[in-house]
């Protein structure tokens, strides 16, 4: 993603970035996924420690088979 900032300098130094609108909301959406991301491997971490059973042994066992 490219982005065309505008920087503002304050007494010599950067104080901000000013983007344009539509860019500042395609950032946002790729934070937001990058940060669904995190969220999703964290819980499969979580999951990965737990015992689980095929799905034909829960169907077995609920009496669907």
């Amino acid at each position: 993603m490219t982005l065309n900032a505008k920087i503002l300098v304050k007494d010599g130094k950067r104080q901000f970035a000013v983007l344009p609108y539509e860019e500042f909301v395609a950032l946002q959406k790729r934070l937001a996924d990058a940060e669904d991301l995190l969220e999703l491997r964290k819980a499969k971490r979580a999951e990965s420690k737990k015992r689980s059973i095929s799905l034909a042994a829960a169907k077995h066992s609920l009496g669907l088979s």
